[in-house]
């Protein structure tokens, strides 16, 4: 089958027509912005990209278009494909239906943590010799792709809730038909497709429904939304973590190296295993009971799972050392959402102990542009020292409300900024020997990582 892919270059199209070309289709595809280092993953898969969505591309004449969720209607090639009466699909749909569908699909479910639990499960399966198939949005450092098809039975799968194509408002999730379902957790969140969380847990509620009788819901214990969504009907299997009666936290007593941190696993008052890694935080505590459950439900004993987990490399974007110059440390993170950055910056501040801690962040989610979750900002950034935001001045990320005005409430320890160079001056400035500096975006940041190096490093000199 010849498929053609609209907006092939997002984390999750992308990752589909790896695993559609790895699995014998011939693959084309076209987006707006066709550029590494998106473009050369798929080019090396023998992968043609096109720029942009010129109506002529219907003259490929594949066996069917797949679309991604960036297409609405208006984009001429689109308005091609509905004029032709062409055979068009969703993304998720085409993956439900010719990849997933003999599986036995893990999917990862959640406001938070969805690539991390997600890379953490495919980890604990790949070491436990199940070779798994998987689809992540972000790059587990362990595999050093995003997607991978197999023949083993199992494929793990970040299951977004944000909606399936210009043409199925549902969320993605639904398509993927899990036997096995992590909830990881749920808050209000893509405030540019939902109007509030009610209409998300009625989405989720629509994942339990698919989950079948045999199969499991792995639930964040801790969270009243979840409990929303299961009092809704559930008809499979639920164990909880988080709570003391279900998969719990123990702190080990011992000493560890620094940046290394112990915890000992528990089913109820039993111990099944202890971890010993180098992440910090209790969010990730949290995100690899969730992965434990799951995998012992597919047979990996969790004794196992737990030493696997040692061996984790987490995910590209989540607190990554991207350097270190004049003794300050410069980390990457894909934290946009307060919640997010309030368990980065908690997470950090356990590592740092009394060093300081400079936050930098681009709030440049929709939901976060829609200024739905400025009120909430100074709070997260508490374990901060010292916040220096970015409001871009315009284009689409700019922001539609005063982020001045939003930091206020931090007083001196905050600063706004709407040029790039700019806060990289400041943030240089302001930084001294032993530092953390922790950027914070969902996106590129003007390559504001490698910019704040350099100027350290300069000023080093």
């Amino acid at each position: 089958m010849h498929i053609h892919i609209l907006g092939i270059c997002g984390t999750f199209m992308g990752g589909l027509a790896v695993l559609a070309r790895q699995a014998g289709h011939t693959v084309t595809g076209c987006d707006a912005n066709v550029y590494p280092p998106m473009s050369t993953q798929l080019e090396a898969q023998g992968i043609r990209l096109i720029e942009g969505f010129d109506a002529d591309q219907v003259s490929l004449e594949p066996d069917l278009f797949v679309i991604g969720n960036v297409v609405s209607r208006g984009n001429p090639l689109m308005e091609e494909i509905l004029n032709r009466n062409l055979p068009y699909t969703s993304g998720p749909q085409w993956l439900g239906e010719h990849v997933l569908s003999k599986k036995w699909v893990l999917a990862v479910a959640g406001t938070h943590g969805k690539t991390t639990t997600t890379s953490m499960l495919t980890w604990i399966l790949e070491d436990a010799g199940y070779n798994p198939g998987f689809l992540v949005g972000g790059v587990p450092m362990n595999f050093g792709i995003s997607a991978r098809l197999t023949d083993s039975d199992f494929f793990v799968i970040e299951a977004d809730e944000y909606d399936t194509a210009f043409f199925d408002k549902r969320s993605k999730f639904v398509h993927y038909h899990p036997r096995t379902a992590i909830l990881n957790n749920l808050e209000f969140d893509h405030a540019d497709i939902f109007p509030d969380l009610t209409a998300i847990e009625t989405q989720f509620h629509h994942l339990v429904r698919t989950v079948p009788g045999q199969g499991r819901l792995i639930v964040n214990g801790r969270e009243p939304a979840l409990e929303r969504v299961l009092a809704r009907g559930c008809w499979s299997e639920v164990e909880r973590f988080g709570v003391a009666d279900g998969w719990h936290v123990a702190e080990a007593n011992e000493t560890l190296a620094a940046g290394q941190e112990a915890f000992w696993v528990h089913q109820g008052p039993k111990a099944s295993g202890e971890v010993k890694w180098a992440l910090q935080g209790e969010h990730n505590r949290m995100n690899a009971l969730a992965a434990l459950a799951a995998a012992r439900h597919v047979g990996v004993p969790p004794e196992q799972g737990a030493a696997s987990l040692g061996k984790f490399q987490n995910v590209k974007r989540r607190m990554e050392v991207r350097g270190e110059a004049a003794g300050v440390t410069v980390y990457d993170d894909f934290a946009h959402h307060p919640t997010a950055i309030q368990t980065t910056l908690a997470g950090l501040r356990r590592r740092a102990g009394k060093a300081r801690i400079l936050a930098v962040l681009e709030p440049r989610s929709n939901t976060m542009k829609l200024g739905v979750m400025k009120a909430q900002l100074p709070a997260s950034l508490a374990d901060a020292d010292l916040v220096f935001g970015y409001g871009a001045p315009s284009g689409k990320d700019s922001l539609g409300w005063n982020l001045t005005e939003a930091l206020a409430p931090l007083g001196a320890r905050a600063q706004a900024f709407s040029d790039i160079d700019g806060l990289v001056r400041a943030v240089s400035a302001a930084a001294q020997p032993g530092d953390q500096i922790v950027v914070m975006s969902n996106g590129g940041f003007g390559g504001i990582h490698q910019k704040l190096l350099d100027a350290l490093a300069a000023r080093a000199h």
